[in-house]
């Protein structure tokens, strides 16, 4: 920030000197005025970028909606059967980690598998929070 006050110093220093040797009148904000239509063409591009970020993410999500529509469309049973191992996998997964479990935790278990809790606590996480977002992330962000 006190890079941004310097070098709007010598903005202001070098457009003093130029429009010293103008012989127009110049009214006494000027230099203020020019340094806030800078600043407001910038907050401008940036939400332009925002924006066209905005409208491609939403883009990607109606392509990936159509093509999970014709695919299911399309291949019925080939779907259904990947949902199927997909959902066997889980089971199988789910099956072995409750047959491992004990009444106590086995923390041999769990240190041996840390990856794995690792990962369901960022998931478990990472939903809670959009879920919370989702449901007053406006108004937190108003307060």
């Amino acid at each position: 920030m006190v890079t941004d006050k310097l070098n709007e110093d010598k903005f202001g220093e070098m457009l003093g000197r130029a429009l010293q040797s103008h012989s127009e009148p110049v009214p006494a904000d000027f230099v203020e005025r020019v340094l806030s239509r800078i600043e407001q063409a910038e907050q401008q591009r940036i939400l332009a970028r925002v924006v066209w970020q905005e409208r491609l993410a939403l883009a990607g999500c109606i392509v990936a909606g159509v093509l999970a529509i014709v695919a299911v469309a399309v291949f019925p049973d080939r779907i259904a059967e990947v949902l199927r191992s997909i959902a066997g996998g889980f089971t199988e997964q789910g099956k072995a980690l409750v047959g491992r479990m004990t009444p106590a935790i086995d923390i041999e278990a769990v240190r041996s598998e840390w990856q794995f809790y690792t990962l369901l606590a960022l998931v478990f996480g990472f939903a809670v929070y959009s879920l919370v977002d989702m449901l007053v992330g406006d108004r937190l962000r108003t307060a």
